[in-house]
């Protein structure tokens, strides 16, 4: 046994999915680990930097796959961390950012056990960013909402209605399966026109995207066969993308010729 190590947890943040995303911190953190609790990540490729010798436990949540609840996640980093010492939590993207994190934070930290946060870059602003989309822009954005599509009690978050309204760039995770419901909102506020990117495995060499407007993306999806994981990402910035440019005049012309 261990008992002489003195117990510590770390929630490290794995970044939105390319291993290079990574930030230093974490590797560094990966590198003293002596136990590795992680999530369904992006990019499994991110655990060869904890030690051949380190424990690796999956927590996650993968479709199909038995998976832990958060009660039983909780008791697990404690457990882990209390027999082994130096446990790392990681998650995917930023633990603070619909992730969860500061809930296992508190747990580990009620049995007085040491605790750190590493924060990862969030897929919220890399995924965008990845195809050029400039959430803010001057002159074109203020502001950007990031919205979760699924709450604890499964419904849309009543958050999308609001941010519907307002002219900031408005980015959403894990909302594919509430796509049509989304959508709906947006087209109450006769925003049929604006602009709506859907990246898919964002930051990884199987990155997709379908790019068109709020009355058209639904049909770009089925056509381009996208699904989860991915961000939704709603505004005039998606216009403003470079790299997307060449995707946007092509569905213009299509428009056109309709």
């Amino acid at each position: 046994m261990h008992n002489t190590v003195k117990p510590k947890v770390t929630l490290v943040g794995a970044g939105p999915g390319d291993p290079d995303l990574l930030t230093l911190k974490a590797v560094k953190a990966l590198a003293e680990a002596n136990v590795v609790l992680y999530d369904a990540l992006a990019n499994d490729a991110i655990l060869e930097y904890a030690p051949k010798n380190a424990i690796r436990i999956f927590v996650g949540k993968r479709k199909g796959n038995h998976s832990y609840t958060q009660d039983q996640i909780n008791q697990l980093i404690v457990d882990n961390a209390l027999t082994y010492g130096n446990a790392v939590r990681l998650k995917g993207g930023d633990p603070f950012i619909f992730g969860r994190g500061s809930e296992e934070i508190e747990f580990a930290e009620s049995f007085g056990i040491e605790t750190f946060v590493i924060p990862g870059i969030s897929s919220v602003v890399a995924v965008p960013a990845s195809q050029g989309i400039s959430i803010t822009k001057r002159r074109v954005s203020e502001s950007f909402w990031a919205i979760t599509g699924t709450t604890s009690s499964r419904e849309l978050s009543a958050d999308v209605a609001l941010a519907a309204q307002s002219s900031a760039t408005v980015v959403i995770v894990m909302g594919m399966h509430k796509l049509p419901e989304i959508i709906e909102l947006f087209q109450k506020e006769n925003k049929g026109d604006l602009p709506v990117a859907i990246i898919q495995n964002g930051t990884t060499t199987e990155e997709k995207t379908g790019v068109g407007t709020v009355d058209s993306i639904l049909e770009i999806v089925k056509d381009q066969k996208l699904s989860s994981p991915a961000i939704i990402v709603l505004g005039e910035v998606v216009r403003e993308s470079t790299k997307l440019k060449g995707f946007y005049e092509e569905f213009l012309s299509k428009e056109i010729e309709r």
